[in-house]
């Protein structure tokens, strides 16, 4: 008989050894989770993480695992949670977009707290945080169309992901890391609206609680809980329900030939994916021509059918709350065109009000390009066209943005983009030693580098 999906996976998972990761892969995980924590910290004073902070340490329980930064120690299903959050609230942290979208770092936080519940060294994190990568890429690729595509969230594929990622720290079996992945993969299908129309913090939200479940998933099958085996392929299962083609080669084959997390994005704005190649090409029309907002007459902005969909309907066109804005392309055109630039504070309360924006937003159209949907998603086209009011022209077309595997972060751009989203908690010295720690984090055990990071 055929190994189900979930075997599959299971046996790949139970088999990996850091011994056997290449050494880029090892300093690709750092990484992102330099970039990821850095994340955390500029998430420090966002409301929506407070509350759930504020919630957690109401209700107290077993000292299990440590919050970013904070440092509270609460039960690990819920510092998954908050951590979790923390990584991605600002929505500055990973992207990788195939036929579905997601980040996969949102699951980082299911290897450290576990890691820290168990006492285990960071040599098995990093394996924890290189299997979040694979599966969830892998999982992007898997739907022909993408979920996405049928209105449903990508917390519906990170279901699948995060019982592994927990379960590998906790030493499951193939068993019982199948079953973990049908407990999950049974109750986490999210639907799309938290990304549609005017936006709140479960914007936000949805794939940390899915990344959350699936700590408890796993903890359930570590205790003899059983789950689904053919979640993906049986009947009613994932592929059943939801119907489009599946490609799963692209889920299985070729297990540790090559690395997914090699392939993913890092963002230079704290911005909707796809509005990071328009923003560049804005921002390097408005500066290189020295550009003012009072000068502007028209911007027309050329992209698919599917960021038209997404970035400009109505309700992105007068947002009320930084998760609408981020994910309001007029809004990010707008504010580059104002500030010249990007920045977490581009989305503070004070700039939601700024006049100068609301002058220029409704100047701002999109168009969709049937061209660039065919080029979607190897590139991610733009053309921008911004016109004067003294009647001048001024075009810049770019195929993919900053943070592409095909234009990476830099070291200096990763040091620049942390020590900006955590200058408000530490000193430059703090910032150094954390970055040093990160950098040589298979020396630490997990609870040791949690405690680390707390400011």
């Amino acid at each position: 008989m055929e190994k189900s999906i979930s075997r599959q996976i299971a046996e790949f998972t139970a088999r990996l050894s850091f011994e056997e990761l290449p050494a880029e892969v090892i300093n690709e995980v750092k990484r992102y989770l330099y970039d990821s924590v850095g994340c955390a910290y500029g998430a420090y004073h966002t409301k929506d993480v407070n509350i759930v902070r504020d919630i957690y340490r109401e209700m107290g329980g077993k000292e299990e695992a440590t919050v970013f930064a904070f440092g509270d120690r609460i039960p690990a299903v819920n510092a998954t949670l908050v951590n979790s959050l923390m990584i991605r609230a600002l929505d500055f942290n990973d992207i990788y977009w195939k036929e579905d979208p997601s980040h996969p770092s949102d699951i980082i936080p299911a290897a450290l707290t576990v890691g820290e519940m168990v006492g285990a060294s960071m040599k098995e994190v990093i394996v924890g945080i290189v299997l979040a990568y694979e599966f969830e890429q892998r999982l992007c690729e898997f739907a022909v169309p993408g979920v996405r595509e049928r209105k449903w969230h990508h917390a519906t594929l990170t279901q699948f992901v995060s019982p592994v990622v927990a379960g590998k720290l906790l030493g499951l079996t193939v068993d019982q890391m199948v079953y973990a992945i049908g407990i999950n993969g049974s109750h986490n299908h999210t639907i799309g609206c938290p990304t549609a129309g005017q936006l709140t913090m479960m914007k936000n939200t949805v794939d940390p609680m899915a990344v959350q479940s699936g700590v408890f998933a796993a903890l359930m099958a570590k205790k003899g809980y059983t789950g689904t085996e053919k979640v993906f392929e049986g009947k009613e299962g994932l592929m059943d329900v939801f119907g489009p083609a599946w490609a799963v080669e692209k889920l299985t084959g070729g297990l540790g030939e090559k690395y997914k997390i090699l392939e993913c994005s890092m963002k230079a704005f704290p911005t909707e994916a796809l509005t990071h190649t328009h923003i560049t090409a804005t921002l390097k029309a408005v500066r290189n021509n020295n550009i003012n907002y009072d000068q502007i007459e028209s911007v027309i902005v050329t992209t698919i059918a599917r960021a038209c969909d997404i970035l400009f309907d109505p309700h992105k066109y007068r947002p009320e709350s930084r998760e609408t804005a981020d994910h309001s392309l007029p809004y990010c055109i707008a504010a580059a065109i104002v500030d010249k630039q990007i920045t977490t504070q581009s989305f503070s309360e004070e700039k939601l009000k700024d006049k100068r924006i609301w002058e220029v937003i409704d100047k701002i159209k999109g168009e969709a390009s049937v061209e660039f949907e065919k080029m979607f998603p190897a590139k991610q086209p733009s053309r921008v066209v911004v016109r004067t009011k003294d009647g001048r022209e001024y075009s810049e077309y770019l195929e993919y943005p900053k943070g592409d595997p095909r234009e990476p972060m830099t070291m200096d751009d990763l040091q620049a983009k942390f020590n900006a989203l955590s200058s408000k908690l530490m000193d430059t010295k703090r910032q150094k030693q954390i970055q040093e720690m990160i950098f040589s984090c298979e020396n630490f055990t997990a609870r040791d580098f949690m405690k680390g990071l707390v400011i």
